[in-house]
C-alpha cells in the first residue's frame, strides 16, 4: 500500500496527545489524523472536539477519526505519546518511568511493525531516550525513521529563558541543549549566540553591569519543566510544538538541523544509548548526525548523560 503523505497516527490521546492533535490541525500539517488509545471514548471525544473546529474558515478540512493499528499501514507519521508521566508532587525524574514505559513501548511497536516500516515515528513518551533506544534496537525498523523529540523542548525553554533575561525575541537565540531529555540535559554554551552576536559579549552590547550567570540559567532550565507540572499538572503545549517542528522538517524536506534523540552510533565514542545531539532532518528522517565540537566540561556533561540513560536502561533490563 502506498503512503498517504498527509496521514498522521497519534498513539495516546491524553494531555500530550490532544495537544499534538490540535497543533497539527492548527498548522495544517495533515489531511487525515487517526487517534489510537486504550480509552477509545477519550479518543472519540478528542476526534469530535477537534473536528468541530473544521467548520471555521481559518481551518483546513482535515479528516479526524479514531483508529486502530491498521491505520499505520499507510501513515506518513506515527506520533507516540502513550504511557504515564511524572505527576505533581512526584520525584522530578523521568527515568523512574523506565520499567513501565519500556513495556508499553514494546507492546505498541509490536503492533506497528505488523503494518508498516515506512512511517516516520516521532517519539515523545518518557523517559524519551530510553523509549527511543528500546524501539530502535529491539525491532527491525529503519533507525533513521525513528526520531526522539529529545532536547528540542529543553532547547526551546533555554532560548526562552535567555531571551527573557535580555528582553528579546527568543528566535534570536541560537544554540543547543544536548544530552538527556531530563535532569542531565545541558546547555552547550559553546554553540550559543544571539543573532550572530557572540554570547560572551551580550552583557556589553546590552549594557548590563553584571555578567550573565550561566549557572542560574541552567538551573532554571531544569526546574522550569517541574514548575509547569506542579502548577498545571502536566506539560503539553511546548512538546506539541516540538513534534510539529519535526513533522514539518520531514514533510518539507528541510534538511534542517535540530537536537534530536537517536541511538548513538559511535559519535563522541558512544554506543548502546540514545541521546540528543544535532542531527539533520529531511524527508528520509535523520540523514546526518553532527559531532559538533564541545568544550571539555560539555563533554563531561554528555558523558554523565550517557551514564544516566544507560543506568536507566540497565535498570529496566534493556541490553
Amino acid at each position: 500500500m502506498s503512503i498517504n503523505r498527509g496521514k498522521v497516527v497519534i498513539i495516546g490521546t491524553s494531555n500530550v496527545g490532544s495537544a499534538v492533535l490540535n497543533k497539527i490541525a492548527d498548522f495544517q500539517l495533515a489531511s487525515e489524523i487517526a487517534l489510537i488509545d486504550l480509552d477509545m471514548n477519550r479518543a472519540r471525544g478528542e476526534a469530535l472536539d477537534t473536528s468541530h473546529a473544521m467548520s471555521s474558515p481559518y481551518s483546513t478540512n482535515i479528516k479526524i477519526h479514531t483508529g486502530t493499528y491498521e491505520d499505520c499501514r499507510d501513515a506518513a507519521f506515527i506520533v507516540i505519546t502513550a504511557g504515564p508521566s511524572i505527576l505533581p508532587g512526584e520525584k522530578p525524574d523521568r527515568l523512574k518511568l523506565a520499567s513501565t514505559n519500556t513495556k508499553i513501548m514494546r507492546s505498541i511497536f509490536s503492533e506497528i511493525v505488523k503494518y508498516t516500516k515506512e512511517a516516520m515515528v516521532i517519539m515523545i513518551t518518557n523517559p524519551l531516550d530510553v523509549a527511543t533506544y528500546v524501539v530502535s534496537t529491539e525491532f527491525d525498523y529503519p533507525r533513521e525513521k525513528i526520531l526522539g523529540t529529545g532536547t528540542m523542548l529543553e532547547t526551546y525553554r533555554f532560548r526562552y529563558l535567555l531571551a527573557e533575561h535580555y528582553d528579546m525575541d527568543p528566535k534570536n537565540i541560537h544554540g543547543y541543549v544536548l544530552g538527556e531529555h531530563g535532569n542531565d540535559a545541558f546547555v552547550a554554551w559553546s554553540t550559543v549566540n544571539c543573532a550572530g552576536l557572540g554570547i560572551d559579549h551580550l552583557d556589553e552590547y546590552f549594557h548590563f553591569k553584571e555578567r550573565l550567570n550561566r549557572h542560574d540559567i541552567e538551573q532554571g532550565l531544569i526546574q522550569t519543566a517541574y514548575d509547569v507540572i506542579n502548577l498545571k499538572g502536566f506539560t503539553n503545549t511546548g512538546i506539541a510544538m516540538v513534534a510539529c517542528r519535526f513533522i514539518k522538517a520531514i514533510l518539507y524536506n528541510e534538511h534542517t538541523i535540530l537536537p534530536c534523540a537517536a541511538v548513538m552510533n559511535g559519535e563522541y565514542g558512544m554506543k548502546d544509548v540514545a541521546l540528543s545531539i544535532p542531527r539533520m532532518i529531511a524527508q528520509d528522517g535523520i540523514v546526518r548526525s553532527l559531532e559538533v565540537r564541545l568544550a571539555d566540561d560539555e563533554m563531561e556533561k554528555l558523558s554523565r548523560a550517557q551514564k544516566s540513560v544507560r543506568a536507566a536502561l540497565d535498570g529496566a533490563g534493556v541490553k
